[in-house]
């Protein structure tokens, strides 16, 4: 890999890992449901005019859509505005590896191999020090949002893979129209209108800024970089700099938000990565009754294959 692609996908790693200390400030400016729907509509529009027509099926785009676009990260930016900090965000959020690789194995026929098992049993171990690290200091059921949040990910990410999507960025663009009505639907309905109409009134620079971030650098430069880096170099090169965003993901928000990492914390992100690393970085078996084409490139915080192409935002 070149110099200046190393440099572009920890770049990527970089942005994605910012992207939860962002979404935490927008939180003080957006009911959690409304900025997730605003996200989206940023990200879709005017990309949409410019990428071209779809170039899947719209079952896919629809499905990864819901899954991914309302559940994922519906319960991601709830999470976080129930109490689960930001740097957790990012590291819990790992764990949609697991759940990607246990979906895989019962839908795709991809049999976990020994060093996978392995690995997905020391991240369930770093899931379990976090629980017990967040349990002792702050909501539990923030927590939970955000593991399940992982689980709907690891959906996104076997739906990904049968869809096969030639194109990376087309993709997210696309599949960014289907979660804004059903978010906005949503918040409408669990956040009042007379919330979003007084969050919307005082837009100011820092809540714009915070909606251009996440819809623009994180997913559209994001995801349009990392499809380009898979697209010129082998899953296996790119795959491992998304370990990086969870390290980027909790020092940028001790750094900005003076969010604290305890001991306990720093040795669930060394289980959580090594597990994770384990998981995404050794190639599953394939089972005997069908040969299920592998999906080109990742899709998000949306997504990629049963491996470590899929990685945060």
């Amino acid at each position: 890999m070149r110099p200046s692609h190393l440099l572009l996908a920890v770049l990527v790693a970089a942005v994605w890992g910012v992207n939860f200390t962002v979404i935490e400030i927008g939180l003080d400016h957006f009911p959690p449901l409304l900025f997730s729907a605003l996200r989206f509509l940023a990200a879709a529009l005017p990309a949409v005019f410019l990428v071209g027509r779809p170039k899947v099926a719209w079952k896919w785009i629809v499905a990864v859509g819901l899954v991914l676009g309302v559940a994922k990260f519906g319960l991601v930016f709830v999470g976080m505005d129930a109490g689960m900090p930001a740097g957790l965000s990012s590291l819990v959020l790992q764990i949609q590896a697991v759940f990607t690789a246990v979906i895989a194995a019962a839908v795709l026929r991809e049999r976990p191999s020994r060093v996978q098992a392995l690995g997905m049993l020391v991240a369930l171990a770093g899931i379990g020090v976090a629980a017990i690290d967040e349990g002792a200091s702050g909501p539990l059921g923030a927590f939970l949002m955000v593991i399940g949040a992982a689980a709907a990910w690891g959906v996104s990410n076997v739906l990904t893979r049968k869809a096969s999507p030639p194109d990376a960025l087309n993709f997210m663009v696309w599949v960014s129209t289907v979660p804004v009505l059903p978010l906005l639907a949503l918040s409408l309905l669990t956040e009042g209108p007379a919330e979003d109409l007084a969050a919307l009134r005082a837009l100011d620079w820092q809540g714009t800024g915070t909606i251009l971030f996440v819809a623009w650098v994180s997913t559209v430069f994001g995801f349009g970089a990392w499809g380009w880096l898979l697209r010129r170099h082998p899953a296996s090169t790119v795959a491992p700099f998304s370990l990086l965003v969870p390290v980027f993901g909790m020092s940028s928000a001790a750094l900005f938000l003076g969010e604290s990492v305890t001991p306990l914390r720093w040795g669930a992100a060394a289980l959580l990565v090594g597990g994770v690393a384990l998981t995404t970085l050794t190639p599953a078996r394939r089972g005997r009754a069908r040969e299920v084409t592998p999906a080109a490139r990742p899709e998000f915080a949306g997504r990629p294959p049963a491996r470590a192409e899929e990685s945060v935002g």
